[in-house]
């Protein structure tokens, strides 16, 4: 018996029985990513369209599902290299804790879970909403199949596929909620997208140093300069096409001031606090600051808050 294999087995013998390996296993705070789903939707609500929340929500979930099941495939097939990382040593294939066939069922359960909520979409959506919808759950699903068997081990290819499944979540709520999503809207959603998935190879770079390769084979195809160049480079990217679709709204904003240029402030902050931590190598992985990082907590609910307030003002006819 290899030495590796010995090692799983080993680990597999000593795997605890509890409920919480499989949750840690699904990774539910990666779903935060999820929240793609309902800005088209929230978009649509603001300029006073109808939306079938129940069925935004099933969106939400599925994707959520779709996700989580690639991320057990994900582990299953990289448990030795994880075990190589300083962090992800520890998660539940990689440790032992579940065994490679649990982890294959758990997949097909999380699968199914998907499925159903995809179904749920088709008969509360209306029209060809509900076919969209699963379209991009379809689609979603063999993006994240493919980055796990090939695309992640590719310089770019990585990047576009981790930046396509955020635009597929975006794509996804508006089918699911009937809304026509917007140029400003895909375009922002892809160069932020972007943005995260650099600043996560510059992150891992970063906190592993010179062996980062041996963790992550695609990371011997970047280097620390370029890396921040095109962190850099999305990251205005974002600004700057939000601050388009800002401009392009002015009329429904109005005091006589676009009022809407205000959210542009928490929105730079947190691109520019989630930049620094990355360079400092606090974080490995951006998305891990929607959960741990105060300052950058702050931002994302200052300018969800401000949003928020400004809709509530339009829809009520105080501004605009």
């Amino acid at each position: 018996m290899e030495p590796g294999a010995k090692q799983e087995s080993e680990s597999v013998a000593a795997a605890g029985s509890g409920v919480g390996r499989f949750v840690r296993l699904a990774r539910p705070t990666q779903w935060s990513k999820g929240v793609f789903v309902f800005v088209g939707p929230l978009y649509g609500w603001a300029d006073g369209q109808e939306i079938a929340w129940l069925s935004v929500v099933l969106a939400f979930v599925a994707f959520g599902m779709v996700s989580s099941a690639g991320y057990v495939i994900n582990d299953l097939r990289d448990r030795e290299e994880d075990r190589l990382h300083p962090r992800k040593k520890r998660r539940p294939i990689a440790s032992g804790e579940v065994s490679p066939g649990e982890a294959k069922a758990f997949a097909a359960v999380l699968y199914g879970a998907a499925l159903l909520c995809t179904a749920g979409v088709l008969a509360l959506a209306p029209g060809w909403a509900g076919a969209w919808m699963a379209c991009a759950v379809v689609l979603y699903a063999v993006n994240v199949a493919a980055y796990t068997a090939k695309l992640k081990h590719i310089v770019l290819m990585d990047v576009m596929s981790l930046s396509s499944g955020f635009v597929l979540r975006v794509l996804g709520g508006c089918a699911a909620a009937a809304v026509a999503p917007s140029t400003w809207l895909l375009t922002s959603t892809l160069f932020i997208s972007m943005f995260l998935a650099f600043g996560k190879r510059l992150g891992e770079r970063r906190t592993m140093g010179d062996g980062a390769g041996s963790a992550r084979r695609v990371l011997d195809g970047y280097t620390d300069d370029m890396l921040r160049m095109v962190v850099v480079a999305t990251a205005v990217g974002t600004l700057l096409t939000y601050a388009g679709y800002v401009q392009d709204r002015a009329e429904d904003y109005t005091l006589g001031f676009n009022l809407l240029w205000l959210t542009i402030l928490p929105a730079t902050f947190g691109l520019f606090r989630c930049m620094v931590l990355v360079e400092r190598g606090d974080y490995d992985d951006p998305t891990e600051l929607a959960t741990r990082d105060g300052p950058f907590q702050a931002s994302v609910v200052l300018f969800g808050l401000m949003t928020g307030v400004l809709w509530l003002l339009q829809g009520a006819g105080y501004v605009g």
